[in-house]
């Protein structure tokens, strides 16, 4: 496409914007736990420590690009702690500061009690946890989620091996417990698509498998005939060193081989290779999967604050949970997010080191309401519905 055009395309779309006469501030908080996790068995690459607030940081800017046309402007508040108690009082002065939006980067227990600390009327985004239990059981009525959910990421792989015909896993899971519930989610995903587990492994060794795997691995594996060895190992404990050295030549897939991922430097179609770009040059490292969701969390915000003119914290709330919300989000197809649960529907790419393979959902996978409710906890399946609270406090707000 010609640049000519591009810029056209931009101003059509800016003039079907509302325009606001006085400037609009719109400040958001990024507020990061930092978690100690333990020594890594298999000295794999670590993750970088900014991860998240740099695509934090990345969506403020973004916004900012387009917003000072309509004289809306974004800022960042950021806020970092290993210590809980002190990240819990700064965020109680960050909301008396009139902070209403929030960016969390933190553990399913963290969240919840940043949830209850800060009352019904802030917004806040989860762009870390993926535990299942906060989409279907632990229902915090302030929160929505950027980041997909163990059981979107389980669903993703179980579509793709069902349309290559692997059903039959070898299954290996970690000890920890952020690997058991991962192992949770694959199980839960062979059920739904017909696969059959016809052996189990449990991995507790803490062995230095740099000098070992060829030895321990294959006897490890021996065993049932299978079409594929399914690992859960979120930490890298062990799983880097399953590929090529398992009992049965197989493919490997979960936390390493194939895998399921919010994001990845390996997807570059629909525009992607843009956002990768303005990633490298902001950070100078490739865009993960918790800087995909903290973008993604500050790109809706910005993208309800453009479409309502507003930076009141319940109008935003509302929209967000409307059917009028839409996000690019450089995957193919327009994100929005479940009314039931603040789930943001995405598509799942599944990827190697170098290269994208797939994106869930697989074709074939139908639904009635969007193909990307084949991903992850469906509304029947959850014991959450977040909007007629939205909704609601909209409405008392006199909005």
């Amino acid at each position: 496409m010609k640049p000519r055009n591009l810029a056209g395309g931009l101003l059509l779309s800016l003039l079907s914007l509302p325009i606001c006469a006085a400037p609009l501030e719109m400040e958001v908080a990024f507020i990061k736990l930092q978690q100690d996790r333990g020594p890594v068995l298999s000295n794999i690459l670590p993750e970088p420590k900014d991860a998240g607030l740099r695509g934090a940081e990345l969506g403020i800017a973004d916004s900012n690009t387009t917003g000072r046309f309509l004289k809306h402007h974004y800022t960042l508040s950021i806020t970092e702690s290993d210590q809980w108690e002190s990240l819990a009082a700064q965020a109680q002065q960050l909301y008396a500061d009139g902070i209403r939006v929030f960016v969390a980067d933190m553990p399913s227990t963290a969240l919840q009690q940043l949830s209850s600390l800060l009352g019904e009327d802030v917004l806040i985004f989860n762009s870390a946890a993926k535990d299942d239990a906060l989409r279907t059981d632990i229902c915090l009525n302030n929160t929505l989620h950027s980041m997909p959910s163990r059981a979107m990421l389980a669903d993703a792989l179980g579509q793709w091996l069902k349309s290559k015909r692997l059903t039959k896993w070898l299954m290996i899971t970690g000890a920890t417990e952020d690997d058991k519930a991962y192992s949770a989610a694959l199980k839960r995903a062979a059920k739904r698509f017909g696969h059959k587990i016809v052996d189990e492994k449990q991995w507790s060794f803490d062995t230095d498998l740099r000098r070992t795997a060829q030895k321990e691995m294959p006897l490890f594996t021996q065993g049932k005939d299978y079409d594929v060895v399914v690992v859960a190992d979120e930490r890298g404990d062990f799983g880097e060193y399953v590929l090529y050295n398992t009992w049965l030549p197989r493919p490997v897939v979960g936390t390493q081989g194939l895998t399921p991922v919010t994001w990845h430097r390996v997807v570059e179609q629909w525009g992607a290779a843009q956002l990768q770009s303005r990633f490298d040059r902001l950070a100078g490292r490739w865009m993960n999967n918790e800087d995909y969701a903290a973008w993604a969390a500050v790109r809706s915000v910005a993208e309800a604050v453009t479409r309502t003119n507003s930076n009141d914290v319940n109008t935003l709330k509302a929209y967000l949970m409307s059917d009028k919300f839409e996000l690019a989000g450089f995957k193919g197809r327009k994100l929005t997010y479940r009314e039931w649960n603040g789930q943001l529907r995405q598509t799942i790419p599944l990827i190697h080191p170098r290269s994208l393979v797939s994106q869930s959902p697989q074709e074939g996978f139908l639904h009635p309401v969007s193909e990307l409710d084949t991903l992850g906890y469906d509304q029947p399946e959850s014991h959450c519905n977040l909007q007629p609270l939205f909704t609601s406090m909209k409405k008392g707000n006199g909005s």
